[in-house]
């Protein structure tokens, strides 16, 4: 009387479950496990005035120029205050060598904040 071996069949059975959970799981990676509408992007909104940022440079000797304009340390906290004041919706973006030390850099940014919130950004350069 032939007898049945179970243990393969159990091997062949995990294997392929195992191959299955596998799969599945790699399939719902990019899918959300939630269901959202996400609400529609319009035309967006555009500036009708495209107004210029402030471009404050430092180089690594520590001079600085505003709006191409070499001037002293401490002259660009005025002109920064007088910019924004006349431009509600400037923007003063800073220049900063990449060489100068880092708490320089933080310092002066701190100082930009105080004057002008969040309308301050440094900028990169893009690989």
């Amino acid at each position: 009387m032939p007898e049945v071996n179970l243990v393969p069949m159990m091997d062949v059975i995990m294997t392929i479950l195992t191959f299955f959970i596998i799969v599945s799981m790699t399939l719902r990676n990019g899918q959300s496990v939630l269901d959202v509408n996400l609400p529609q992007a319009g035309a967006g909104v555009t500036q009708e005035e495209n107004i210029e940022p402030l471009i404050i440079e430092l180089n690594a000797q520590g001079q600085m120029s505003v709006a191409g304009q070499a001037i002293e340390v401490m002259e660009w906290e005025p002109r920064m205050r007088s910019y924004l004041e006349t431009n509600p919706q400037g923007s003063v973006l800073l220049m900063a060598d990449q060489t100068l030390p880092y708490g320089e850099i933080v310092e002066i940014l701190g100082r930009m904040k105080q004057i002008g919130g969040d309308r301050v950004s440094l900028a990169i350069e893009s690989p």
